[in-house]
């Protein structure tokens, strides 16, 4: 039964580094060094909660906020994912190497989970970005990647203190999927009958 909750514990890091990658990975290795929650000590993963790590983390998060414009690009976006797309593999393994010897699997699982993660929440702000840009809102466009940075946080947060709400945030991740593939391929047939 441990090792199923830090499975999920590990799935949702990956998740909620997936959707924004400093943040989750900043609160989890201050959790770690706590010893709240997780503890990556006599691990290979120690150094997630090492101070100069987290002091790496608030740098690129710090980073992340003041190049927000060029991280709303394709090339910036690419980056931030595939930052997230590491932090979530190495989160997810250390959860598992945490009470258990064996945690090469949790490299393999968290970053096709903060890659699930991180194409949806890409997907689901360019989407919400092209509305306030056509609503000419520029103020709620500012604020996206701040609701993103929470979303992250607070999905952190949830799958340390409570691992098994990891699985609500996975499952809302695939309907987030899944919707937004059914509206592409609405649009698509859509334009194939105007020829």
């Amino acid at each position: 039964m441990k090792l199923v909750l830090d499975i999920l514990q590990g799935l949702g890091l990956a998740s909620a580094t997936g959707l924004r990658p400093f943040l989750p990975a900043l609160l989890a290795g201050a959790l770690a060094s706590a010893d709240l929650g997780l503890d990556f000590d006599g691990t290979e993963f120690a150094f997630l909660e090492s101070p100069w790590w987290l002091l790496a983390l608030v740098v690129g998060l710090v980073v992340t906020v003041l190049t927000r414009r060029a991280l709303e690009t394709g090339p910036g976006e690419a980056a931030l994912s595939g930052l997230g797309i590491g932090l979530g593999a190495l989160l997810c393994a250390a959860s598992i190497d945490d009470r258990h010897h064996t945690w090469w699997y949790g490299l393999i699982l968290g970053s096709v989970i903060a890659y699930l993660a991180s194409s949806v929440s890409r997907q689901l702000f360019a989407r919400v970005r092209a509305r306030f840009a056509s609503a000419n809102d520029v103020q709620a466009a500012a604020a996206l990647p701040f609701y993103g940075e929470a979303a992250g946080l607070v999905v952190a947060g949830a799958s340390i203190l409570f691992p098994p709400l990891s699985l609500v945030a996975v499952g809302f991740l695939i309907a987030l999927l899944v919707t937004g593939r059914r509206r592409s391929d609405q649009k698509y047939a859509g334009l194939r009958i105007l020829r």
